[in-house]
């Protein structure tokens, strides 16, 4: 059955990569989801530079099978400081991918 070839022609919304930071952070930290929210800094949750090395191989290889070679480059992890620059920062990447 194709069931993820749906998703492979609709790029995720901005709720879906919100979703998926927060779910997976969540996952890192070993905290309750609902903790998160879009304005929480980093560094408020307990986000070390290690826990955000981990949220960016997974976010990684969830958003490379969707879109081909999907990367974020380390030099962009400075910039993120908040779940919301990190979600603004993916859908921008998705958005500007062919």
């Amino acid at each position: 059955m194709a069931g993820n070839t749906q998703s492979l022609s609709q790029p995720f919304d901005r709720e879906q990569v919100l979703e998926l930071v927060r779910r997976s952070l969540a996952d890192i930290l070993e905290t309750n989801p609902g903790r998160i929210a879009e304005g929480s800094s980093f560094g408020d949750l307990g986000a070390d530079s290690l826990a955000l090395i981990e949220l960016v191989e997974v976010l990684e290889k969830e958003l490379g099978t969707q879109v081909a070679g999907f990367r974020i480059d380390d030099e962009d992890l400075e910039d993120l400081k908040t779940v919301r620059d990190a979600v603004d920062h993916i859908v921008a990447k998705l958005a500007s991918e062919p």
